[in-house]
């Protein structure tokens, strides 16, 4: 049995030791962790997943390697990956490269042959917290002494964020601008697949440009971090409330609540994996949704801010949607365009597409 070269040290004290895989690098970032089955290279890829660690809690990873077309960006900037069992001979007909040559690539360190179901359960029962992935032959004082002076970074979404526009017109009737806080690319392909043309705009983006583009909706992406963070894009939707219909996803429904006086707080651990049971309070359905976040609406704060209550996670009773009709306004905290199996949530993009069609022609 060869050597551990790698190890996991978290600021309570406790490391794992393991396999070297991927960048062959340290860092330190906020550990989580993720109980989707499938889905390795969707999650490597998640602008969400910015300055993160992520556990995966399914043990083996790396089966089926990684293949051209299913990044969710361009540049993946997730921090780390930490596994149980690492597969480095895939095994499919679309696969074009291993997991592990893809983190090498993108400078994600990863760990493996480590007790995930352990550490699972600390992140579960204790929180998040943050991590250092190091050599073996860093000790539990030097590794901690490294994360307590690496500063917590506050510029997720401004890194991930693109710097220009940049169309993706497909002839269609309808024109979205979507304001980029880490975008995922298959929101932007949900949108052309129904014939609408996006126009995907920076982050901090002034509600005149946005004016300028003459859209018939503007959507919020997801995105990475603090919702508080992101002060510019926030004050830009205060001024487009009422303006336009707005559809925001996942970050983009914590800053709709924000942009309307509403709270947000971190959550213990966040909801990450792809079978949270959602339940739709207007319809009355239950929807098996993908999700990606730390934080959450605080659902007493949105009292008297005009957004009502739409959908809550039957895990915890958290906030996952909210609307307002006068304004032509609605969120989820979810990503309808994950499709973790069921395809429970796409009708939000065609809810969303009604009322621009209909506000347009009104």
């Amino acid at each position: 049995m060869q050597p551990f070269d790698k190890q996991l040290i978290i600021e309570d004290g406790s490391r794992y030791f393991g396999y070297s895989f991927g960048s062959s690098g340290d860092v330190v970032s906020e550990l989580v962790f993720n109980t989707s089955m499938v889905g390795y290279q969707e999650i490597i890829s998640d602008p969400s997943y910015t300055y993160q660690t992520v556990v995966m809690s399914y043990p083996l990873i790396g089966n089926y390697g990684i293949n051209d077309d299913d990044f969710e960006t361009a540049t993946p900037t997730i921090s780390g990956l930490v596994v149980r069992d690492y597969n480095n001979l895939p095994s499919n007909f679309r696969s074009s490269k291993t997991l592990g040559q893809t983190m090498q690539e993108y400078g994600i360190v990863g760990i493996y042959g480590v007790d995930t179901r352990k550490i699972v359960r600390s992140i579960r029962d204790l929180g998040s917290r943050r991590c250092l992935i190091t050599s073996v032959d860093t000790s539990v004082e030097e590794g901690l002494e490294i994360i307590r002076n690496t500063p917590i970074a506050t510029d997720a979404v401004a890194k991930v964020s693109r710097k220009q526009e940049q169309r993706y017109f497909v002839d269609g009737d309808l024109h979205i601008v979507a304001i980029d806080c880490g975008i995922k690319q298959n929101i932007i392909r949900s949108f052309n697949a129904r014939g609408i043309d996006v126009t995907v705009v920076p982050w901090n983006t002034t509600p005149n440009r946005i004016r300028e583009l003459n859209p018939d909706g503007v959507f919020i992406s997801n995105g990475p971090g603090d919702p508080t963070d992101v002060k510019a894009t926030i004050s830009t939707i205060k001024s487009l409330i009422g303006k336009y219909p707005i559809f925001g996803i996942c970050l983009g429904h914590q800053i709709l609540a924000l942009a309307y006086g509403g709270k947000t707080y971190k959550l213990k651990f966040g909801h990450r994996g792809g079978n949270h049971p959602v339940k739709n309070l207007v319809t009355d359905h239950i929807e098996i949704t993908s999700q990606n976040h730390s934080y959450a609406v605080d659902r007493d704060s949105l009292q008297g801010t005009g957004l009502e209550i739409t959908h809550v996670n039957l895990l915890d009773g958290t906030v996952e949607g909210m609307r307002n009709v006068r304004d032509k306004v609605f969120s989820v905290q979810y990503h309808p365009e994950s499709a973790p199996g069921p395809n429970d949530s796409g009708y939000l993009f065609d809810e969303f597409i009604t009322t621009v069609k209909e506000n347009k022609n009104a």
